[in-house]
Protein backbone atom coordinates (compact mmCIF):
# COMPACT_ATOMS: atom_id res chain seq x y z
CA UNK A 1 0.00 0.00 0.00
CA UNK A 2 2.82 2.07 0.74
CA UNK A 3 4.12 1.81 -2.44
CA UNK A 4 0.77 3.48 -4.40
CA UNK A 5 1.50 6.58 -6.33
CA UNK A 6 -2.25 7.76 -5.57
CA UNK A 7 -2.91 10.24 -2.99
CA UNK A 8 -4.61 8.93 -0.32
CA UNK A 9 -7.07 10.71 2.56
CA UNK A 10 -8.63 10.17 5.09
CA UNK A 11 -12.06 11.20 6.81
CA UNK A 12 -12.87 11.19 10.04
CA UNK A 13 -16.52 12.61 10.49
CA UNK A 14 -19.77 10.51 12.32
CA UNK A 15 -21.87 12.62 9.43
CA UNK A 16 -22.85 10.39 6.53
CA UNK A 17 -23.67 13.09 4.36
CA UNK A 18 -20.82 14.79 4.54
CA UNK A 19 -18.50 11.61 3.98
CA UNK A 20 -20.53 10.86 1.02
CA UNK A 21 -20.08 14.33 -0.35
CA UNK A 22 -16.24 13.85 0.64
CA UNK A 23 -16.45 10.47 -1.12
CA UNK A 24 -17.50 11.87 -4.37
CA UNK A 25 -15.11 14.56 -4.51
CA UNK A 26 -12.12 12.06 -3.72
CA UNK A 27 -13.49 10.27 -6.94
CA UNK A 28 -13.28 13.29 -8.98
CA UNK A 29 -9.84 14.08 -7.79
CA UNK A 30 -8.71 10.37 -8.31
CA UNK A 31 -7.79 10.14 -4.48
CA UNK A 32 -7.95 6.60 -2.59
CA UNK A 33 -10.24 7.34 0.28
CA UNK A 34 -10.82 5.53 3.57
CA UNK A 35 -13.53 6.61 6.49
CA UNK A 36 -13.73 6.61 9.51
CA UNK A 37 -16.86 7.51 11.91
CA UNK A 38 -15.09 7.37 15.20
CA UNK A 39 -11.85 8.26 16.65
CA UNK A 40 -11.00 4.55 17.55
CA UNK A 41 -11.85 3.47 14.00
CA UNK A 42 -9.29 6.80 12.94
CA UNK A 43 -6.62 5.31 15.23
CA UNK A 44 -7.11 2.14 13.79
CA UNK A 45 -6.14 3.59 10.37
CA UNK A 46 -3.47 5.59 11.07
CA UNK A 47 -1.78 2.70 12.23
CA UNK A 48 -2.01 0.49 9.73
CA UNK A 49 -1.51 3.03 6.85
CA UNK A 50 0.30 6.76 6.10
CA UNK A 51 -1.88 9.53 4.47
CA UNK A 52 -1.60 12.39 2.29
CA UNK A 53 -4.70 14.50 4.13
CA UNK A 54 -6.51 13.45 6.66
CA UNK A 55 -10.07 15.37 7.23
CA UNK A 56 -11.16 15.30 10.84
CA UNK A 57 -14.09 16.57 12.51
CA UNK A 58 -14.14 18.28 15.87
CA UNK A 59 -16.76 16.27 17.45
CA UNK A 60 -16.73 12.85 17.33
CA UNK A 61 -19.06 9.88 19.28
CA UNK A 62 -16.28 8.91 21.05
CA UNK A 63 -13.68 11.91 21.84
CA UNK A 64 -12.10 15.38 20.25
CA UNK A 65 -10.92 15.21 16.35
CA UNK A 66 -7.52 17.07 17.38
CA UNK A 67 -6.97 14.56 20.25
CA UNK A 68 -5.98 12.01 17.14
CA UNK A 69 -3.80 15.03 16.20
CA UNK A 70 -2.14 14.96 19.20
CA UNK A 71 -1.44 11.15 18.97
CA UNK A 72 -0.22 9.99 15.44
CA UNK A 73 3.47 10.92 14.49
CA UNK A 74 2.81 13.70 12.00
CA UNK A 75 6.19 12.92 10.30
CA UNK A 76 4.22 9.85 8.81
CA UNK A 77 1.50 11.51 7.39
CA UNK A 78 0.45 14.84 5.01
CA UNK A 79 -1.59 17.84 5.73
CA UNK A 80 -4.44 17.68 8.07
CA UNK A 81 -7.55 19.73 8.04
CA UNK A 82 -10.08 20.47 10.64
CA UNK A 83 -13.74 20.25 9.40
CA UNK A 84 -16.45 21.32 11.85
CA UNK A 85 -20.12 22.25 11.91
CA UNK A 86 -19.53 23.65 15.68
CA UNK A 87 -16.55 26.35 15.66
CA UNK A 88 -15.59 27.78 18.61
CA UNK A 89 -12.95 30.10 19.52
CA UNK A 90 -11.22 27.33 21.69
CA UNK A 91 -10.85 25.02 18.99
CA UNK A 92 -9.49 27.40 16.67
CA UNK A 93 -6.99 28.37 18.97
CA UNK A 94 -6.23 24.74 19.62
CA UNK A 95 -5.94 24.21 15.66
CA UNK A 96 -3.58 27.06 15.29
CA UNK A 97 -1.26 25.60 17.48
CA UNK A 98 -1.20 22.50 15.20
CA UNK A 99 0.14 21.98 12.12
CA UNK A 100 -3.47 22.35 10.63
CA UNK A 101 -3.79 23.51 6.89
CA UNK A 102 -7.10 24.59 7.47
CA UNK A 103 -10.26 25.14 9.80
CA UNK A 104 -13.00 24.64 7.82
CA UNK A 105 -16.50 25.56 8.81
CA UNK A 106 -19.16 23.22 7.95
CA UNK A 107 -20.77 23.14 5.28
CA UNK A 108 -17.33 23.01 3.61
CA UNK A 109 -17.24 24.05 -0.47
CA UNK A 110 -16.75 21.39 -3.09
CA UNK A 111 -14.00 23.39 -4.19
CA UNK A 112 -12.30 23.70 -0.92
CA UNK A 113 -12.18 19.88 -0.70
CA UNK A 114 -10.90 19.86 -4.28
CA UNK A 115 -7.56 22.17 -3.54
CA UNK A 116 -6.99 19.71 -0.28
CA UNK A 117 -7.28 16.69 -3.00
CA UNK A 118 -5.29 18.44 -5.14
CA UNK A 119 -2.62 19.42 -2.33
CA UNK A 120 -2.48 15.98 -1.29
CA UNK A 121 -1.87 14.44 -5.23
CA UNK A 122 1.10 16.99 -5.04
CA UNK A 123 2.19 14.92 -1.81
CA UNK A 124 1.58 11.82 -3.04
CA UNK A 125 4.00 12.35 -6.12
CA UNK A 126 6.99 12.42 -3.96
CA UNK A 127 6.05 10.75 -0.90
CA UNK A 128 8.47 9.27 1.39
CA UNK A 129 8.33 5.56 1.50
CA UNK A 130 8.64 4.25 4.88
CA UNK A 131 11.29 1.90 3.54
CA UNK A 132 13.14 4.91 2.55
CA UNK A 133 15.57 5.27 5.28
CA UNK A 134 16.22 1.72 6.33
CA UNK A 135 19.67 2.27 7.65
CA UNK A 136 20.68 5.42 10.15
CA UNK A 137 18.49 7.91 8.81
CA UNK A 138 19.84 7.60 5.35
CA UNK A 139 17.29 8.21 2.16
CA UNK A 140 17.14 6.84 -0.77
CA UNK A 141 15.17 4.22 -3.09
CA UNK A 142 17.46 3.95 -5.65
CA UNK A 143 19.19 0.91 -6.82
CA UNK A 144 22.60 1.84 -5.96
CA UNK A 145 21.27 3.16 -2.41
CA UNK A 146 19.69 -0.32 -1.87
CA UNK A 147 23.04 -1.97 -2.54
CA UNK A 148 24.66 0.48 -0.10
CA UNK A 149 21.93 0.18 2.41
CA UNK A 150 22.01 -4.13 2.44
CA UNK A 151 26.24 -4.12 2.50
CA UNK A 152 25.67 -1.67 5.45
CA UNK A 153 23.19 -4.23 7.07
CA UNK A 154 25.78 -7.22 6.33
CA UNK A 155 28.91 -5.60 8.02
CA UNK A 156 27.53 -3.98 10.89
CA UNK A 157 27.61 -6.66 13.19
CA UNK A 158 30.78 -7.99 11.81
CA UNK A 159 34.14 -7.05 13.93
CA UNK A 160 35.74 -5.44 10.78
CA UNK A 161 37.60 -2.60 9.67
CA UNK A 162 34.67 -0.84 7.25
CA UNK A 163 36.51 1.98 4.54
CA UNK A 164 33.88 4.46 3.10
CA UNK A 165 34.80 6.63 -0.32
CA UNK A 166 32.46 9.32 -1.39
CA UNK A 167 32.58 12.48 -2.89
CA UNK A 168 32.23 15.53 -0.53
CA UNK A 169 28.81 15.78 0.66
CA UNK A 170 27.61 12.27 -0.27
CA UNK A 171 27.16 11.22 3.63
CA UNK A 172 30.09 9.03 4.82
CA UNK A 173 29.36 9.80 8.07
CA UNK A 174 25.95 8.46 8.10
CA UNK A 175 27.28 5.07 6.97
CA UNK A 176 29.48 5.53 9.93
CA UNK A 177 26.62 5.91 12.02
CA UNK A 178 24.85 3.62 10.90
CA UNK A 179 27.28 0.90 11.00
CA UNK A 180 27.72 2.26 14.38
CA UNK A 181 24.26 2.15 15.67
CA UNK A 182 23.67 -1.72 13.79
CA UNK A 183 26.99 -2.77 15.12
CA UNK A 184 25.62 -3.74 18.48
CA UNK A 185 28.20 -2.41 20.43
CA UNK A 186 27.31 -0.50 23.39
CA UNK A 187 30.06 2.39 23.53
CA UNK A 188 30.25 5.71 22.00
CA UNK A 189 30.49 6.60 18.16
CA UNK A 190 33.40 8.92 17.84
CA UNK A 191 33.77 11.11 14.84
CA UNK A 192 37.47 12.68 13.86
CA UNK A 193 38.32 15.05 11.09
CA UNK A 194 41.98 13.80 10.73
CA UNK A 195 42.36 16.90 7.99
CA UNK A 196 41.11 19.29 10.27
CA UNK A 197 43.22 18.74 12.91
CA UNK A 198 46.78 20.14 13.27
CA UNK A 199 49.42 16.90 12.30
CA UNK A 200 51.43 17.67 15.53
CA UNK A 201 48.29 17.39 17.63
CA UNK A 202 46.92 14.96 16.12
CA UNK A 203 48.87 11.79 17.99
CA UNK A 204 47.55 12.83 21.42
CA UNK A 205 44.45 13.63 20.26
CA UNK A 206 43.80 10.06 19.02
CA UNK A 207 46.22 8.06 21.59
CA UNK A 208 46.28 10.46 24.57
CA UNK A 209 49.02 11.92 26.24
CA UNK A 210 50.44 11.36 29.95
CA UNK A 211 51.17 14.11 31.94
CA UNK A 212 53.95 16.25 31.22
CA UNK A 213 54.21 14.89 28.00
CA UNK A 214 55.22 17.71 25.94
CA UNK A 215 54.77 21.71 27.18
CA UNK A 216 51.15 22.32 27.87
CA UNK A 217 50.17 18.68 29.35
CA UNK A 218 49.10 19.80 32.67
CA UNK A 219 47.36 16.19 33.21
CA UNK A 220 47.11 13.11 31.15
CA UNK A 221 44.27 12.43 29.16
CA UNK A 222 42.58 10.18 26.82
CA UNK A 223 42.20 10.35 23.23
CA UNK A 224 39.38 9.24 20.82
CA UNK A 225 39.98 5.60 20.92
CA UNK A 226 39.92 5.46 24.78
CA UNK A 227 36.73 7.67 24.25
CA UNK A 228 35.35 4.96 22.01
CA UNK A 229 35.71 2.37 23.88
CA UNK A 230 33.72 -0.78 22.93
CA UNK A 231 32.19 1.47 20.40
CA UNK A 232 33.04 3.14 17.39
CA UNK A 233 35.46 5.26 16.00
CA UNK A 234 35.24 7.16 12.55
CA UNK A 235 38.34 8.45 10.86
CA UNK A 236 36.90 10.88 8.26
CA UNK A 237 39.75 11.66 5.66
CA UNK A 238 42.42 9.37 6.82
CA UNK A 239 44.46 9.66 3.84
CA UNK A 240 44.98 13.49 5.26
CA UNK A 241 47.16 11.79 7.82
CA UNK A 242 51.01 12.10 8.28
CA UNK A 243 52.94 8.87 6.97
CA UNK A 244 54.75 8.48 10.20
CA UNK A 245 51.45 8.22 12.67
CA UNK A 246 49.66 5.96 9.99
CA UNK A 247 52.74 3.33 11.24
CA UNK A 248 51.73 3.66 14.67
CA UNK A 249 47.87 3.59 13.77
CA UNK A 250 48.75 0.27 11.84
CA UNK A 251 50.25 -1.06 15.27
CA UNK A 252 47.10 0.01 17.17
CA UNK A 253 44.76 -1.85 15.07
CA UNK A 254 47.15 -4.90 14.25
CA UNK A 255 47.91 -5.19 18.41
CA UNK A 256 44.05 -3.82 19.62
CA UNK A 257 46.70 -1.60 22.24
CA UNK A 258 48.30 1.43 22.75
CA UNK A 259 50.60 3.78 24.37
CA UNK A 260 49.88 7.16 25.38
CA UNK A 261 52.10 10.10 24.00
CA UNK A 262 54.66 10.16 26.65
CA UNK A 263 53.95 7.11 28.50
CA UNK A 264 55.18 3.68 28.89
CA UNK A 265 51.77 1.12 29.29
CA UNK A 266 49.82 -0.40 26.81
CA UNK A 267 46.24 0.18 27.00
CA UNK A 268 44.38 -2.40 25.47
CA UNK A 269 41.34 -1.04 23.40
CA UNK A 270 38.39 -2.58 21.68
CA UNK A 271 36.70 -0.39 19.08
CA UNK A 272 35.60 -0.79 15.71
CA UNK A 273 37.30 1.29 13.20
CA UNK A 274 35.60 2.80 10.22
CA UNK A 275 37.89 4.73 7.97
CA UNK A 276 36.81 7.36 5.15
CA UNK A 277 37.86 9.60 1.92
CA UNK A 278 36.94 11.34 -0.69
CA UNK A 279 40.28 10.50 -2.68
CA UNK A 280 40.59 7.05 -4.57
CA UNK A 281 42.30 5.56 -2.00
CA UNK A 282 44.04 3.15 -4.40
CA UNK A 283 45.01 6.10 -5.90
CA UNK A 284 46.23 7.88 -2.68
CA UNK A 285 48.18 4.41 -2.11
CA UNK A 286 49.71 4.66 -5.62
CA UNK A 287 50.53 8.67 -5.20
CA UNK A 288 52.06 8.01 -1.45
CA UNK A 289 49.70 9.36 0.73
CA UNK A 290 48.26 6.32 2.17
CA UNK A 291 50.45 3.30 3.26
CA UNK A 292 49.70 0.17 1.54
CA UNK A 293 49.69 -1.58 4.69
CA UNK A 294 47.32 0.31 6.65
CA UNK A 295 44.77 0.95 4.09
CA UNK A 296 44.60 -3.13 3.70
CA UNK A 297 43.88 -2.91 7.09
CA UNK A 298 41.35 -0.31 6.98
CA UNK A 299 40.02 -1.74 3.84
CA UNK A 300 38.66 -4.73 4.92
CA UNK A 301 35.33 -3.99 3.64
CA UNK A 302 35.33 -1.21 0.94
CA UNK A 303 31.93 0.48 0.98
CA UNK A 304 31.48 3.20 -1.99
CA UNK A 305 28.94 5.67 -1.75
CA UNK A 306 27.29 7.14 -4.80
CA UNK A 307 27.05 10.41 -6.09
CA UNK A 308 23.82 12.13 -6.14
CA UNK A 309 23.82 12.43 -9.90
CA UNK A 310 24.06 8.84 -10.29
CA UNK A 311 20.80 8.63 -8.09
CA UNK A 312 18.69 11.33 -9.53
CA UNK A 313 15.77 9.21 -8.84
CA UNK A 314 16.53 10.05 -4.86
CA UNK A 315 16.44 13.89 -5.45
CA UNK A 316 12.86 14.30 -4.80
CA UNK A 317 12.65 12.11 -2.04
CA UNK A 318 15.69 14.10 -0.22
CA UNK A 319 14.21 17.12 -1.11
CA UNK A 320 10.62 15.77 0.70
CA UNK A 321 12.89 14.71 3.49
CA UNK A 322 14.62 17.88 4.30
CA UNK A 323 11.13 19.72 4.10
CA UNK A 324 9.44 17.89 6.73
CA UNK A 325 12.75 18.11 9.00
CA UNK A 326 12.17 22.14 8.44
CA UNK A 327 8.49 21.81 8.94
CA UNK A 328 8.79 19.56 12.21
CA UNK A 329 11.02 21.87 13.79
CA UNK A 330 9.38 25.14 13.01
CA UNK A 331 5.92 23.75 13.28
CA UNK A 332 5.02 24.22 9.74
CA UNK A 333 3.32 22.26 6.96
CA UNK A 334 5.24 24.02 3.51
CA UNK A 335 5.03 21.71 0.82
CA UNK A 336 6.95 21.84 -2.87
CA UNK A 337 5.32 22.57 -5.72
CA UNK A 338 5.61 20.41 -9.02
CA UNK A 339 7.82 22.21 -10.69
CA UNK A 340 9.97 22.63 -8.01
CA UNK A 341 10.86 19.17 -7.36
CA UNK A 342 11.51 19.22 -11.79
CA UNK A 343 14.23 21.52 -11.46
CA UNK A 344 15.55 19.84 -8.48
CA UNK A 345 16.20 16.65 -10.33
CA UNK A 346 17.40 18.68 -13.41
CA UNK A 347 20.45 20.06 -11.87
CA UNK A 348 24.10 18.43 -11.01
CA UNK A 349 24.37 18.91 -7.88
CA UNK A 350 28.43 18.41 -7.83
CA UNK A 351 28.04 19.36 -3.61
CA UNK A 352 25.70 16.18 -3.24
CA UNK A 353 23.18 15.62 -0.94
CA UNK A 354 25.11 18.70 1.36
CA UNK A 355 24.45 21.04 -1.44
CA UNK A 356 21.05 20.07 -2.28
CA UNK A 357 19.93 20.20 1.59
CA UNK A 358 21.19 23.74 2.08
CA UNK A 359 19.07 24.75 -1.44
CA UNK A 360 16.05 23.09 0.03
CA UNK A 361 16.31 25.37 3.52
CA UNK A 362 17.38 28.05 1.54
CA UNK A 363 13.72 27.85 -0.65
CA UNK A 364 12.28 27.41 2.62
CA UNK A 365 13.51 30.41 3.99
CA UNK A 366 12.38 33.09 1.26
CA UNK A 367 8.57 30.46 1.08
CA UNK A 368 6.03 33.13 0.86
CA UNK A 369 2.93 31.22 2.84
CA UNK A 370 3.15 27.60 2.45
CA UNK A 371 4.45 26.80 -0.64
CA UNK A 372 8.50 26.50 -0.87
CA UNK A 373 9.21 27.13 -4.96
CA UNK A 374 12.60 26.24 -6.31
CA UNK A 375 13.66 29.03 -8.82
CA UNK A 376 15.21 27.61 -12.18
CA UNK A 377 19.28 27.79 -11.94
CA UNK A 378 19.77 31.26 -13.68
CA UNK A 379 23.61 31.64 -12.06
CA UNK A 380 25.52 33.25 -13.90
CA UNK A 381 28.02 31.03 -16.15
CA UNK A 382 31.18 31.06 -18.52
CA UNK A 383 30.73 29.96 -22.09
CA UNK A 384 33.63 28.25 -23.75
CA UNK A 385 33.90 28.87 -27.40
CA UNK A 386 34.78 26.27 -29.66
CA UNK A 387 38.54 28.25 -30.57
CA UNK A 388 39.32 27.58 -26.61
CA UNK A 389 38.46 30.92 -25.46
CA UNK A 390 35.85 32.07 -22.72
CA UNK A 391 32.91 34.52 -22.44
CA UNK A 392 32.11 35.30 -18.87
CA UNK A 393 28.74 37.00 -18.48
CA UNK A 394 27.83 39.80 -16.83
CA UNK A 395 26.99 39.53 -13.16
CA UNK A 396 29.26 36.14 -12.30
CA UNK A 397 31.77 37.13 -9.23
CA UNK A 398 35.29 37.55 -9.23
CA UNK A 399 35.39 34.29 -7.62
CA UNK A 400 33.54 32.50 -10.30
CA UNK A 401 35.81 34.25 -13.00
CA UNK A 402 38.47 32.75 -11.42
CA UNK A 403 37.49 29.42 -10.62
CA UNK A 404 36.23 28.92 -14.52
CA UNK A 405 39.30 30.23 -15.78
CA UNK A 406 41.52 27.99 -13.27
CA UNK A 407 39.16 24.83 -14.57
CA UNK A 408 39.30 25.36 -18.19
CA UNK A 409 42.83 26.14 -18.56
CA UNK A 410 43.48 22.74 -16.28
CA UNK A 411 41.00 21.16 -18.94
CA UNK A 412 43.03 22.39 -22.25
CA UNK A 413 45.95 21.30 -20.76
CA UNK A 414 45.02 17.81 -19.69
CA UNK A 415 44.65 18.34 -15.86
CA UNK A 416 48.74 19.31 -16.33
CA UNK A 417 48.73 21.21 -12.95
CA UNK A 418 52.32 22.53 -14.23
CA UNK A 419 51.67 23.29 -17.39
CA UNK A 420 48.18 25.06 -16.36
CA UNK A 421 50.35 27.22 -13.84
CA UNK A 422 53.11 27.85 -16.15
CA UNK A 423 49.63 29.19 -18.70
CA UNK A 424 47.92 31.41 -15.43
CA UNK A 425 51.07 32.79 -14.39
CA UNK A 426 50.71 31.03 -10.75
CA UNK A 427 52.65 27.98 -8.81
CA UNK A 428 50.94 24.29 -8.82
CA UNK A 429 50.70 24.51 -5.11
CA UNK A 430 48.52 27.65 -5.43
CA UNK A 431 45.89 25.42 -8.27
CA UNK A 432 46.04 22.38 -6.23
CA UNK A 433 45.06 25.13 -2.89
CA UNK A 434 42.26 26.16 -5.41
CA UNK A 435 41.39 23.07 -5.84
CA UNK A 436 41.08 21.49 -2.43
CA UNK A 437 38.83 24.66 -2.21
CA UNK A 438 36.10 23.73 -4.70
CA UNK A 439 36.34 20.34 -3.70
CA UNK A 440 35.29 20.93 -0.12
CA UNK A 441 32.39 23.07 -1.47
CA UNK A 442 31.62 19.93 -3.35
CA UNK A 443 32.20 21.99 -6.73
CA UNK A 444 34.58 19.08 -8.30
CA UNK A 445 35.18 15.67 -7.75
CA UNK A 446 38.37 14.21 -6.21
CA UNK A 447 39.66 12.83 -9.99
CA UNK A 448 40.21 16.54 -10.82
CA UNK A 449 42.71 17.50 -7.26
CA UNK A 450 44.93 14.47 -8.00
CA UNK A 451 47.41 13.79 -4.88
CA UNK A 452 49.30 17.23 -4.44
CA UNK A 453 50.61 20.36 -6.21
CA UNK A 454 53.81 18.06 -7.86
CA UNK A 455 51.57 14.85 -8.90
CA UNK A 456 52.07 15.48 -12.60
CA UNK A 457 55.22 14.55 -14.05
CA UNK A 458 56.96 17.32 -15.76
CA UNK A 459 56.69 17.12 -19.30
Amino acid sequence: MDQSNAARVLVVDDNDAFRDIVAEVARLEQCELTQAATLAEARCCVEEARFDLLLVDLSLPDGNGLDLVDEIDLTEHGRIAIATGFPSIESAVRAVRKPVVEYLVKPVAVDALAKLMRDARERAATRLPRAAAPVGGMVGQSAPMRALFEQIRRVAPLDVAVFVHGESGTGKELVAQALHELSGRSGRFIAVNCGAIAHDLLSSQLFGHERGAFTGAAQAHGGFFEQAQGGTLFLDEVTEMPLALQVYLLRVLETRTLTRVGGAREIPVDVRIVAASNRDPQLAVANGHLRADLYYRLGEFPLTIPPLRARREDIPLLARHFLERLNRRYATTRVFDADSLRRLGDRNWPGNVRELRHAVQRAYILADQDTVTIAEDTSPRAITEHDGSIRFAVGMSFDDVEREMLLKTLAASSNNKRRAARALGITTKTIYNRLLRYREQGLIGDDLVGSGPDDDKPD
